[in-house]
């Protein structure tokens, strides 16, 4: 799952619209932010395995801090405590909360059962979508559209950035997304660690489009 995810934070605007798009693009995406690091670091573990799945030549064989139920459960409280400590807004905070624990439930779709209970589980998860590249890419792309139009009917450009700069965001998602699909596999395992840290280009690209947007009813 990659562009689904940012997908659940298109969405969520309509839901908290005082709530930026940069933000709700780090909730949906914290853990595969915060996973790139610790796999440098070596706290956990992946290997390249082509036909792992249909879709994705890699298997995560350790990684309990970013993506066991019990750290999605964490992550996701800590989300909405951290962002209402800052902010004082409750249904923000709890979007947030929602945003950061939405990562797993569209990774339990589409992982094999890789996705551990807790630290140290025999218990995994995953539906295993990714076995499939045609439902794959219906389901995700799918989700894309669905976040992207409750967005642009959420929200309007208040000036050029606002309408280009959202606009070049979306097709540079959507290339990248068509890149992970059907490109070649990555060369090893760091690699994927220090492209992973790409995403917060995203992130980043997010708080300067939004800035320069406004909820669809501000000036009625």
């Amino acid at each position: 799952m990659f562009i689904g995810h940012f997908a659940v934070g298109l969405a969520a605007k309509k839901v908290a619209p005082r709530v930026s798009l940069g933000t709700l693009f780090l909730s949906v995406q914290f853990v595969d932010l915060l996973w790139p690091l610790l796999l440098l670091l070596g706290v956990e573990h992946a290997r390249i395995e082509v036909g792992n799945t249909a879709t994705v030549p890699m298997d995560f064989y350790d990684y309990p801090f970013t993506h066991s139920l019990l750290m999605a459960l964490v992550w996701s409280l800590l989300g909405g405590v951290v962002y209402y400590l800052i902010r004082r807004e409750k249904r923000g905070a709890l979007v947030v909360g929602f945003c950061v624990l939405s990562h797993w439930v569209l990774d339990l779709l589409t992982h094999r059962a890789d996705l551990p209970l807790t630290f140290g589980s025999s218990v995994f998860f995953g539906l295993g979508l990714w076995n499939s590249v045609v439902w794959a890419v219906v389901v995700e792309l799918s989700l894309f559209a669905a976040g992207m139009l409750v967005y642009l009917r959420s929200t309007r450009a208040r000036d050029r950035i606002g309408m280009v700069g959202f606009w070049t965001l979306a097709a540079v998602l959507f290339l990248v997304h068509l890149a992970n699909l059907f490109g070649p596999p990555p060369p090893t395992v760091q690699t994927v660690a220090i492209a992973g840290n790409a995403t917060w280009l995203f992130v980043l690209w997010a708080y300067w489009v939004d800035r320069h947007r406004e909820t669809a009813t501000a000036r009625e």
